[in-house]
């Protein structure tokens, strides 16, 4: 039985999803709680390799398993191994073809800032701090100009092959004081594609750069035209459409 599952984690202690020889992973979690409950070795497939430190609400993973105790047995008994950083949120079965990255038609990440005066120390693991007030109409203009199949080099490399275009299907800003979020969504994203996008844009609430310069960055395909790659620990994983 294929089993599809959506999972939330807490990134920080974690360098990143994929398991890796000596480094705890996100992956290495979930297959060591798997064993321990079903007594089989299982790999599983995800929808996508978070980074060091990113954060995950709605990451989607799919196992094989010969478990016959029903899916929400499943799902309580790996809640009461996993680590309180790590949860399931949902369980269902799935095609046996089901793949959850190829088979996976969008994502949403969501980038998260803290915007006041003060720095807020119970916001740090989540969100990154900025104090100086931003032109969030001129962010939500620029952001616009990232809607659509383009290039985007700029902003990061491929995690496999030399392919850098992909078509966004949104990119917004919202404010719920003090925080503000960007909510990207694509088909898919480069490698550090959203943190070097929204240190960008970041160049633009500050007005050091106005949209029609970002829009020249997007056209430059010019990796070292654009801002800085922000810090992980504001990035999340918010969802994947199928």
């Amino acid at each position: 039985m294929r089993v599809q599952a959506v999972v939330a984690y807490d990134g920080t202690d974690y360098c990143g999803f994929q398991r890796q020889a000596n480094a705890p992973t996100v992956q290495e979690t979930l297959e060591t709680a798997l064993e321990q409950v079903t007594q089989e070795k299982i790999r599983i497939l995800a929808a996508g390799r978070t980074d060091s430190g990113v954060h995950a609400e709605g990451q989607v993973i799919a196992f094989d398993s010969s478990w016959r105790h029903g899916l929400d047995v499943l799902k309580r008994a790996l809640n009461a191994v996993l680590p309180d950083d790590v949860a399931v949120r949902r369980v269902s079965a799935a095609s046996a073809e089901f793949h959850p990255r190829f088979d996976a038609c969008a994502r949403r990440y969501r980038y998260t800032i803290y915007n006041a005066p003060v720095r807020n120390p119970l916001t740090r693991r989540y969100s990154l701090y900025v104090a100086d007030a931003l032109d969030m109409a001129a962010m939500q203009e620029a952001a616009d100009l990232l809607i659509g199949v383009h290039d985007f080099a700029s902003f990061g490399q491929p995690p496999q092959g030399n392919n850098t275009v992909r078509c966004v299907r949104g990119a917004d800003w919202n404010r719920q004081s003090p925080f503000l979020f960007f909510d990207i969504e694509a088909n898919a994203f480069l490698y550090r594609m959203v943190r070097s996008v929204v240190g960008t844009l970041l160049e633009v609430g500050w007005r050091r750069l106005d949209p029609e310069g970002f829009r020249g960055i997007l056209d430059s395909c010019d990796r070292s035209q654009a801002g800085p790659t922000l810090l992980a620990h504001g990035l999340c994983l918010i969802e994947v459409k199928y």
